[in-house]
């Protein structure tokens, strides 16, 4: 595990990148994770993304199909490959667990 450090915020990860407490989640660790993701400053476009796949998660414990994500926060079909650096870097920054080796595996391909 380590700590990341962001403006005065210490935010503790997995060795995969991944929020070590979920319960811990807010903007703050959220800007925290985004850097070292490399993804930079959020805007309100992002957080939005963010948001929907923090609730679709809460609502069905799975990864949202990436268009759907787009869709539901009226944002281009591409929004999170366009926003973030790829899909697995919004959900970092949205704090949610690991969601597992096979969806990592597709998103990866």
């Amino acid at each position: 595990m380590a700590v990341i450090e962001y403006q005065g915020v210490s935010v503790a990860i997995d060795d995969d990148g991944y929020l070590a407490e979920p319960e811990n989640w807010n903007e703050d660790v959220a800007r925290a994770i985004s850097e070292n993701e490399g993804v930079g400053e959020l805007t309100g476009d992002m957080m939005d993304v963010i948001n929907f796949m923090r609730s679709y998660y809460k609502n069905y414990h799975s990864f949202p199909i990436l268009n759907a994500v787009c869709k539901n926060v009226h944002q281009p079909q591409e929004c999170v490959n366009e926003e973030f650096i790829d899909p697995l870097s919004a959900w970092k920054i949205a704090g949610l667990a690991n969601p597992g080796e096979e969806v990592v595996s597709y998103l990866k391909r």
